[in-house]
């Protein structure tokens, strides 16, 4: 019976988005002159669409040359500004390159909403002038963000503490690595703060602030094993990172066997982002199927949505021993009535060194039979051919990594899915 109701739900979805479709398309067939004007122009290289006007309250400009030079093209339906109305993320796709030498896709982020852009800017002139709007460049100087200028050294915890999650425990170490691996400046590989150009140390502290999701793919690249999509480059408000490949909700129905070896790179990216060699653990605060890919040739799994990730240094933690800091941290399940639901406490996960929060996050929003996403429910193991399901031994890992009835019992469950799944992978292939 849920099943069937999982297929409905599916079904209406489906139905739903057809439906929006028919009105777009009807929409499109009525404003034909305007539809051809979009599509021939190339928005990429206009410094307004950009919105360079607000540098340096922006993400960067390592990248200007080849957006402005027409490098960079958005793909067909991304260029009709009709779209945007349903395109609340403010994610574009694009071609980088020139098509007779191979171009290649990327994607393009704002790394916000239209109002949540807004809003940044009437902060901004809220602490500056006490007013909503004001000429925003000049309003910065009189921030915060201004008194980190040319005569501070180091960009340190107690300047930046809580700016977001990313820096809501920040640690020396931590920033110094932030500031020495930024890519939006030509000479990367300081620490030293004060090596910035005013511009750029403006745009990194602008960006630790409102979205470090860039900061996120610069420190922990994928040239070095992260899980994390590729950081390209930015220019004014638009972010370029490499296209990875369909999201992971386009396999939630795909073959068994490929379920699987899904679920064993998930819960190896929960291992690795908690237990590394560089003592930083990296936990994910949002975790749902659309901010995951596949990659199409490798099929590997990549994050691609990491503005929610939170760090803590192990190392620190260590050293100033806070209470209990040495007790192992169990996160309590959350049975809520929402998709992607996820209880923890920012204040425990900078406090504790054995952590299974990203275990919690990964099993219960994605994996075991609590997840839910678009009116489907089951996770991704969903549906286990006749044996294993009568085997049980899934399921039951599945059940005490999401909901453990036992102390410390999802670290174990965690241990032994991963195992396990590391078994059926090896057996299908």
């Amino acid at each position: 019976m849920l099943r069937l109701v999982s297929l409905k739900l599916g079904r209406l979805y489906r139905y739903v988005k057809l439906a929006v479709l028919g009105s777009l398309a009807a929409a499109l067939v009525l404003n034909t002159h305007s539809l051809l004007a979009s599509l021939q122009r190339n928005e990429l290289a206009e410094r307004r669409f950009l919105q360079l006007n607000k540098c340096p309250a922006c993400w960067g400009t390592s990248w200007c040359r080849k957006f402005l030079n027409g490098q960079l093209r958005l793909e067909s339906w991304g260029r009709l500004r009709l779209l945007d109305f349903f395109n609340v993320k403010n994610v574009y796709f694009a071609r980088y390159g020139e098509p007779r030498e191979g171009s290649r896709r990327v994607v393009l982020k704002r790394l916000g909403s239209a109002q949540e852009l807004a809003d940044i800017d009437a902060k901004i002139c809220r602490r500056a002038t006490g007013r909503g709007r004001c000429d925003l460049p000049q309003a910065l100087h009189a921030t915060e963000f201004a008194s980190l200028n040319g005569d501070v050294r180091l960009l340190t915890p107690d300047a930046v503490e809580g700016w977001s999650d990313l820096v809501h425990c920040p640690s020396q170490r931590l920033l110094d690595r932030l500031v020495r691996r930024y890519a939006e400046t030509k000479d990367s590989g300081s620490f030293l703060l004060r090596n910035l150009k005013d511009s750029e140390r403006m745009q990194l502290l602008i960006t630790l602030a409102f979205n470090p999701e860039p900061l996120v793919l610069q420190s922990f690249p994928s040239d070095e094993g992260w899980p994390f999509a590729k950081y390209l480059g930015a220019c004014g408000r638009m972010v370029a990172v490499n296209y990875v490949g369909e999201e992971l909700w386009s396999y939630f129905h795909a073959p068994w066997e490929k379920r699987v070896d899904l679920a064993w790179q998930l819960m190896e990216i929960a291992e690795q982002l908690t237990n590394n060699d560089f003592e930083f653990a990296l936990y994910l605060l949002d975790v749902s199927f659309d901010n995951f890919a596949v990659g199409p040739r490798d099929g590997k799994v990549i994050i691609v949505d990491a503005e929610n990730v939170l760090v803590a240094d192990k190392r620190l933690i260590r050293q100033n021993k806070p209470e209990n800091w040495d007790v192992w941290y169990e996160s309590k399940f959350d049975d809520c009535d929402k998709e992607a639901c996820l209880s923890f406490s920012k204040e425990i996960l900078c406090a504790r060194v054995t952590v299974d929060h990203n275990y919690y996050a990964i099993c219960q929003n994605l994996l075991s039979r609590h997840a839910t996403w678009r009116g489907t429910s089951g996770g991704l193991l969903h549906d286990p051919p006749a044996e294993i399901a009568k085997d049980g031994r899934l399921e039951a890992l599945l059940d005490e990594c999401a909901n453990p009835k036992k102390r410390y019992g999802r670290f174990q469950a965690a241990k032994e899915l991963r195992e396990y799944l590391a078994e059926l992978s090896n057996n299908v292939r």
